[in-house]
This record gives structure tokens, C-alpha cells and sequence, in this order.
């Protein structure tokens, strides 16, 4: 079967020393490809003698290639990434889980006396920090951070910050997706076209490969790219196109609508991202979830806490979907962080910006190729958001100095 297949797709001889580097010996699949190569191999002594000679050079080649792509090899930890935000999860949500002082708070929808609100705290709610955050986000703590790592606990001396002086989701995403602050530009949410190339445009055109972008948030059309056009990009209020399982969310995306009219539920948003990531396999995937941010502007405490586990539950989602399939099934790192942080005071809880304190603190984890098992990082402050664009660029065995102008640095994962 192996050389009817072999002699069916007409693979030529120099593809076929990929699979003299497959340890298959044991297993006499080492021969039979030789024949299906060398198919004199079986008739006569002269063309036996050619066929050896022809499988013995089929061995040095495979050996000779392996020996020249190991430095190749090396630099490049994974093949793909996917990174996923929640927009404004606070990191005390992340380190602590349900907050003590909103849990009961009227004026957050969490009065003592609401039914909801209490199905909540008997849900989310413990003594222990460590069992509340597990209880709010249990994919993060149970698997991403315990298999991988996980920065920004400013009560282990491990704060992750952000660079850019507004503090707003704009300049938050721009400097995750470029490696730098560009105030003097980005001022605000004002949609204007990001006037750098992103680390998803520049992979598309330095490996010439798939990049996309998924978001809730409409203005990711303009965050997303410095030149329309370049990546697969859908936010906001967009139909995509692909199975009907994509028509069925088109559908859902119009009917079922938030309070907002520049954001669409995340759930829409994951799920597209899941079709997509099935059906183009892009070697970058891009997904941004918008709802924690509105929700809390909104002042609901309740449906943070419940988006917030949403958000754990898409990343649990694309992460089993990924390893599903050969091509990211232990070739794939995931990594998950925040534009900006909030207040932390009853006050200003619900608020970010310049002059909130606080609003400057984010976090940051990775799962994955190329990830260490580190899990929660103590005693580490030099962690920025604008780290996210080179530490994708040395995951994908890329140098992050070829990205001009990049200020981050990759993230230490040691």
C-alpha cells in the first residue's frame, strides 16, 4: 500500500528524503520505500546493485539535510502561534479570582440580596486567592499554567506593564501587535490606520505564510493592519465566509446583539476563529474578545466574572481544536494577555486610562512549543507588553531585529 501511495502521488526523489529521516526501520518501512524509489531493487544483480547504491543515496541526502536545517531547527521552538486577549481583564481577576470588594456591591449588579449574584459567589467564591482564580479560570490555572508559565502577579514581584502613556485599548493593542509605543500617533480610539506594519503582516511577508486576525471590536480593522488588505481580518460586525457552520454564525452575529453597536459577542468571534483555524490552518491566528472591557464599563461585575470565564473557556477551545490536527498538534504555541488594566477601588474599578492607577498593569501567559513549564514566575519585573511581537518573532525562529523598529525584547522563559 505504502508504494502504491508513494507511486500514486508521483513524489519525486529529492521530497522523498524527508521520509528517510522517519526512524521506520523497525518497522521495514525503511525498505519499501527504497523500493518504491529504486523499484529495480528486486530484479537482477546488476539492478540490485543500482538500487542499493540508489537507497544508499537516498540515506546520505536525507542526513545531509537533516545536518543543515538542525541551526534552522533550533531557532524555531514552534511553527505556529496563536495569540488571544481579553480586553481590560484586570490581573486581579486573573491572580485572585472574584473580587472581595465587588462581590457584594450594589452598584456592580452584585447585591447581597440578587439571585444571580449570589449563584455567583457560591460559585466563584473561596477563602484561598489560588481556589477562587481556579474556580473563575480553569483552563488557565489547571493546564495553561501549570504546563506553561504565566507572568504579571504584582504580589510575587512579577508585574507585566504596559508602555504606551494612555492606557486605553488602541495604543494597548498596537503595542502588542507592533513591539513599541507610538503615542505621538495613537493618542486614543480614534480609528485611524495603524501606522506600522504589525508583527501579523510582517510574518505574512517575511515567511510568506497565512496570518489572521478575529476580533469582537470593529476597530481592529485598523489596528490590525498598516496596509488593508494584507492579512485575513474580521471584527466587529462582519459575515465571513466557509462552512455552514460560518453561515449559522453570521446569522447569530446579527440577531443576538449586545448593547453595543461596535462590538459583537465574543462567543461569534472565538467560534469564527475555530472555523477559520480548521479550514485555512493559518500559521498566525490572531483572536481579540472584547466583552470583559464593555461589560465593566457598563458597571457589571456580574457579567465580567461571567465573560471572563468565557474567555477561559474559548482559549480551552481553539487550544483542543489545534491539537486535534497534524499540523499544530505539539507545533503550537498559545499566548494570552490584556490591552490594559483597570482601577482597583470601588471607584474606579470599572475605568481605565492616564490617570487611573493601575491601569498600566496587565498580565501574560504561554502554553506550548517552545513554553517551558515555569508556571506562575515570582521575582520577575521586567516583563512589558511590548515583549509580545519578538517573543512570537523568536518562537517562530525569526530574529526579532529584523522587525524595524521593534523596542520590546523577548520574554525570558527561564
Amino acid at each position: 500500500e505504502l508504494i502504491k501511495t508513494v507511486r500514486t502521488l508521483q513524489w519525486d526523489y529529492e521530497s522523498l528524503i524527508f521520509l528517510k529521516l522517519l526512524n521506520l526501520r523497525y518497522f521495514g518501512v525503511d525498505r519499501l520505500l527504497s523500493r518504491a524509489v529504486c523499484p529495480s531493487f528486486f530484479h537482477g544483480a546488476k539492478r540490485r546493485k543500482k538500487a542499493r547504491r540508489c537507497d544508499y543515496d537516498l540515506t546520505m541526502r536525507a542526513t545531509l539535510l537533516l545536518l543543515a536545517t538542525l541551526p534552522i531547527l533550533a531557532q524555531a521552538p514552534a511553527r505556529n502561534v496563536i495569540l488571544i486577549t481579553a480586553d481590560g481583564l484586570r490581573w486581579q481577576e486573573v491572580f485572585r479570582g472574584i473580587d472581595s470588594q465587588l462581590m457584594n456591591e450594589k452598584a456592580a449588579h452584585m447585591a447581597p440580596d440578587d439571585d444571580h449574584a449570589k449563584s455567583l459567589r457560591q460559585a466563584l467564591w473561596d477563602d484561598s486567592a489560588e481556589e477562587r482564580r481556579v474556580r473563575l479560570l480553569p483552563f488557565l490555572w489547571k493546564q495553561v499554567a501549570k504546563q506553561g508559565v504565566i507572568f504579571g502577579n504584582p504580589d510575587k514581584g512579577s508585574p507585566v506593564e504596559v508602555t504606551n502613556g494612555f492606557r486605553v485599548s488602541y495604543p494597548g493593542y498596537s503595542e502588542i501587535l507592533t513591539g513599541r509605543a507610538q503615542d505621538a500617533v495613537i493618542k486614543g480610539n480614534d480609528p485611524i490606520q495603524n501606522p506600522t506594519e504589525t508583527v501579523l503582516e510582517f510574518l505574512t511577508r517575511k515567511l510568506n505564510m497565512k496570518s489572521a486576525l478575529f476580533g469582537s471590536w470593529d476597530t481592529f480593522r485598523w489596528i490590525g493592519e498598516h496596509k488593508p488588505g494584507t492579512i485575513a481580518l474580521n471584527a466587529g460586525y462582519q459575515k465571513a465566509i466557509g462552512s455552514p457552520r460560518v453561515e449559522e454564525l453570521n446569522r447569530v452575529q446579527f440577531e443576538a446583539l449586545p448593547p453595543w453597536p461596535e462590538v459583537r459577542h465574543d462567543y461569534v468571534t472565538c467560534e469564527l476563529a475555530i472555523e477559520y483555524l480548521k479550514r485555512v490552518k493559518p500559521r498566525m491566528l490572531y483572536i481579540s474578545l472584547g466583552e470583559t472591557d464593555d461589560w465593566a464599563h457598563s458597571r457589571r461585575y456580574d457579567r465580567v466574572l461571567e465573560t471572563a470565564t468565557y474567555f477561559d473557556q474559548c482559549v480551552e477551545n481553539v487550544w483542543r481544536a489545534a491539537q486535534a490536527m497534524p499540523q499544530y498538534r505539539s507545533k503550537t504555541a498559545i499566548l494570552l494577555t490584556s490591552d490594559h488594566g483597570r482601577g482597583a477601588t470601588l471607584d474606579d474599578w470599572n475605568g481605565h486610562g492616564a490617570k487611573v492607577e493601575g491601569a498600566n498593569r496587565i498580565w501574560m501567559a504561554m502554553l506550548g512549543a517552545g513554553v517551558p513549564p515555569l508556571g506562575e514566575v515570582s521575582n520577575r519585573p521586567e516583563v512589558k507588553q511590548r515583549d509580545v511581537a519578538p517573543t512570537i518573532l523568536t518562537l517562530l525562529g525569526i530574529d526579532p531585529k529584523e522587525y524595524k523598529g521593534v523596542e520590546g525584547r523577548t520574554i525570558r522563559l527561564k
